[in-house]
C-alpha cells in the first residue's frame, strides 16, 4: 500500500510539473506525452510494439510520442485477467493519461484522460464520454445530464468527476481543465457484480420472433465481447466484428442472444448492436 501511495503522489507530481515542462521544451515539436498506471503491473504495447511496463511515463522530450492516434494494450505481468486495448490520441505539447484496474469477472474499470487544442485560448470544454453509455455525470457535486455529454459552462480549476449507473460500480476521477483545451476523460466502469447478478436472475429473456438478425455496430476497440450471461459478469466465449450480422435468438435489458458462425450462443450488448428485420 505504501508503495501504490508513494507513486500516486509521484504521478500528481508529474502532471502538474509536466505543464510547465512540455510548454517550456517542445515549442515547435508535434509531440506529446504519455502516463500509464495499472492495477497489477503490466506490459505496455503502443500499435502492436512493447514501449515499457507501467507506471510508464514518457514525459521527458526526448521520449515524448509524435502526434497521432495509436491502439494501446496492456497486458498483466501476474493473474490471468484479459488484455485492455483502446485507442488513445496523442495531441503536441500535452499529456494523455490512461489509467487500468484489472479485477476479475468484469470488475475491471478504466480511464483515459487527454487534452486537445480548442480554437479560442480562453474556451475551456470537457467531454465525458463512458463504456457503457448512458451514466449520470456529476461534476463538483452537482448533476450534469447523461454520458456522452460535453460540458462548456466549467471553470480553469480542479474538479471531482463522478459517473454512477445502475448496476455498476461509481467511478470518481481527479481533473484540471485550462483554457484554450477541451479535456476529454474515457471512463469504463465496473460491474457491481452483486447487483448485475440480481439483475440477471430476475428477468426473464424474452424472445423475438419477429427480428430474425443482430447487426454489428463499429466499436472502440473494432470488435464486440460476446458473452456467457446477458451482463458484464458474463465470460467471454467469442467475438463479434461490426459489419457481420447474426441471428437473434432472445433479447434482455440492453442485451441481444446472438448465435456465432460456430454454432455458440451467447449475449452481446445492445450499445454497439442493432435489430435488422
Amino acid at each position: 500500500m505504501k508503495r501504490v501511495f508513494a507513486f500516486t503522489l509521484l504521478a500528481l507530481a508529474t502532471i502538474i510539473a509536466f505543464g510547465i515542462t512540455v510548454f517550456l521544451y517542445t515549442k515547435n515539436l508535434g509531440k506529446g506525452a504519455l502516463q500509464i498506471t495499472s492495477e497489477p503491473n503490466s506490459k505496455v504495447y503502443l500499435d502492436g510494439k512493447l514501449i515499457g511496463q507501467t507506471p510508464l511515463c514518457k514525459c521527458e522530450a526526448q521520449d515524448m510520442i509524435d502526434e497521432g492516434t495509436y491502439t494501446v494494450k496492456l497486458v498483466t505481468t501476474e493473474g490471468n485477467f484479459p488484455a485492455f486495448e483502446q485507442k488513445i490520441p496523442i495531441n503536441p505539447k500535452v499529456l494523455t493519461v490512461v489509467d487500468r484496474t484489472f479485477a476479475d469477472n468484469s470488475g475491471s474499470s478504466a480511464s483515459v484522460i487527454s487534452l486537445s487544442k480548442l480554437a479560442g485560448k480562453n474556451d475551456i470544454a470537457l467531454m465525458v464520454i463512458s463504456f457503457p453509455d448512458k451514466a449520470r455525470v456529476i461534476l463538483d457535486g452537482a448533476e450534469m445530464g447523461q454520458s456522452p455529454i460535453s460540458i462548456t459552462s466549467i471553470t480553469e480549476s480542479d474538479h471531482e468527476l463522478k459517473l454512477t449507473k445502475e448496476g455498476y460500480k461509481d467511478k470518481i476521477v481527479k481533473i484540471r481543465t485550462i483554457k484554450g483545451y477541451k479535456l476529454e476523460s474515457v471512463l469504463f466502469l465496473a460491474a457491481n457484480l452483486t447487483q448485475a447478478g440480481a439483475n440477471a436472475t430476475a428477468s426473464a429473456s424474452v424472445s423475438v420472433p419477429s427480428i430474425s438478425k443482430v447487426l454489428i455496430l463499429d466499436t472502440p476497440t473494432g470488435f464486440l465481447r460476446v458473452r456467457s450471461e446477458p451482463s458484464l459478469a458474463g465470460s467471454i466465449i467469442g467475438q463479434a466484428l461490426p459489419g457481420e450480422k447474426y441471428d437473434l435468438l432472445a433479447e434482455q435489458n440492453g442485451w441481444f442472444k446472438i448465435r456465432l458462425s460456430s454454432g455458440k450462443e451467447g449475449w452481446v450488448s445492445s450499445q454497439y448492436s442493432q435489430k435488422q428485420p
